[in-house]
């Protein structure tokens, strides 16, 4: 039986998760509430547990509504423009109870601290449900919801172990319009028992390839399989962030339709880990800080990254920036570090600019389009 996290201190690497989970729902919750084009917003927090730890640690139910405030209570009158839903499933009837108090508490607290004599903007579209996973992302009410092209949602798998996210799942989430989702998964136990017929039953590790001299790698290409199973005709866009835990590895996987998201997820990430943006360990086994080749701007992966895009541009593969900042953001980058490699051709004559050039790297969907010509 799975560890009960919330009868005791979150752990460092719990904090971490949590951390992720509220800098990435900080970062997309505000697009959508000042969107005129969506008319609702649905969050749901599938594993949403008893809402705190035993310090009384927000987990992520109460994570995801103290964002939703935001500070100063900045998004609460904005709220009552939208049709604004929480959904905390728990399959457990007694943390499901306590949720249930811990949230009208965090309500009232909220209330009393902010001197708000109004009733809460989201106090009425706050549900809790008690189903098993299995039986509720099949049910007809929320695969309508999922598919409505009007609202935004933004989905939370902090499952325990691997199974519940399978292959059809993964896909219902991946083609459900205007959904952005973050799940958690214990990779190291897949890798570990990738043979046992449990296991692959769930996720077809025949055509996972490890590297058994990379431990820290499994989670990145557990993502990879993932990523995989995402048709190539089909613009998307998945990320992932490794968690080790002694010698486990656990991690988080992304997903967004639309490149503002990925440009989020990654601005989370690379805040998390400035030498390769999916790790709280040193994946590639870069310089440490502190010594005397560590370079916080020339690591392993932007170096790969950069070698991969000059290739992609001298071969005329990638012929203008939008595409550009799309494979930077596909290699999991911050689309700066393509104007980064295009000034470096532009200074070194290997490469004009049809258009007018520009810096731009953030909101690739607004930026104007320039083409690149090679100097031969």
């Amino acid at each position: 039986m799975a560890r009960d996290i919330n009868k005791e201190k979150f752990s460092e690497e719990t904090m971490l998760k949590l951390n992720i989970f509220a800098e990435c729902f900080r970062e997309w919750y505000p697009v959508f509430l000042h969107n005129p084009y969506i008319k609702g917003i649905h969050i749901f927090d599938f594993f949403a547990g008893n809402g705190c730890d035993v310090e009384g640690n927000y987990g992520s139910p109460l994570i995801l509504l103290n964002e939703a405030k935001g500070e100063n209570r900045v998004y609460c009158d904005k709220a009552y423009d939208k049709n604004i839903s929480f959904t905390f499933n728990e399959v457990d009837i007694e943390k499901l109870t306590q949720l249930n108090t811990n949230i009208d508490n965090y309500i009232e607290s909220c209330k009393k601290n902010n001197a708000c004599h109004e009733k809460c903007v989201y106090q009425n579209d706050i549900y809790y449900k008690g189903y098993k996973f299995k039986e509720l992302i099949g049910h007809d009410s929320l695969l309508k919801v999922l598919q409505d092209s009007t609202s935004a949602k933004f989905i939370l798998l902090d499952q325990y172990g691997f199974k519940e996210v399978n292959n059809d799942v993964f896909e219902k989430l991946v083609n459900a319009p205007k959904t952005d989702f973050i799940f958690f998964i214990s990779s190291s136990f897949v890798k570990r028992f990738k043979d046992i017929d449990v296991v692959k039953n769930y996720i077809d590790t025949t055509s996972i390839e490890y590297n058994e001299k990379k431990p820290k790698e499994c989670h990145r290409v557990i993502a990879n399989y993932f990523e995989s199973l995402i048709s190539e005709t089909k613009e998307y866009y998945l990320n992932h962030f490794t968690i080790q835990k002694g010698k486990n590895y656990y991690g988080l996987i992304f997903g967004s339709h639309h490149t503002l998201g990925m440009e989020k997820f990654l601005k989370v990430c690379w805040k998390q880990d400035v030498r390769a943006g999916e790790s709280n360990c040193n994946i590639n086994d870069d310089y440490e800080e502190g010594t005397l080749f560590y370079n916080e701007n020339d690591t392993l992966k932007k170096k790969q990254v950069k070698e991969e895009i000059i290739c992609r541009i001298l071969s005329k593969e990638i012929k203008d920036n939008i595409s550009g900042l799309k494979f930077t953001l596909k290699r999991r980058c911050l689309p700066k570090l393509f104007v980064e490699v295009v000034e470096e051709l532009i200074e070194n004559h290997k490469i004009s600019i049809i258009g007018k050039f520009n810096r731009q790297a953030y909101n690739i969907h607004k930026i104007p389009q320039y083409g690149i010509e090679i100097i031969k």
